[in-house]
């Protein structure tokens, strides 16, 4: 993960939660196109990224209901990654990807304004 590794909290936490989501959103989008062809090694990168950032994300967000709900998020996404990592690997799924980046895009009203133009089913 070296695009992010010098990411501080403290550098992390100057940037608004709607910057935030949408950095994190900027790395759902990515991984997106590494769908078709699949890249499952760029796909494992894209969310090992995703969950830094998020993690970031609750550490630097003083809102408990905001963090709980990034923390559920998270796990969705987590739970993609270990289906990567595994031996049995599924073939991901973009439609599960998508919905998991439109709960993200959810998460913030000003945030949500995108999903039209990010996420096509």
């Amino acid at each position: 993960m070296v695009q992010h590794s010098g990411l501080t909290q403290e550098r992390w936490s100057s940037f608004s939660l709607l910057q935030q989501i949408l950095m994190i959103g900027n790395e759902m989008n990515r991984a997106k196109r590494l769908f078709s062809p699949l890249d499952k090694t760029g796909l494992i990168f894209c969310y090992e990224r995703v969950i830094y950032l998020t993690d970031l994300t609750v550490k630097s967000n003083p809102m408990r209901g905001l963090r709980k709900e990034l923390l559920r998020w998270r796990d969705l996404v987590a739970e993609e990654y270990i289906n990567l990592m595994s031996a049995e690997a599924i073939m991901p799924d973009i439609n599960r990807h998508l919905k998991i980046f439109k709960s993200l895009l959810l998460l913030n009203s000003e945030s949500a304004g995108q999903i039209s133009y990010l996420i096509k089913y």
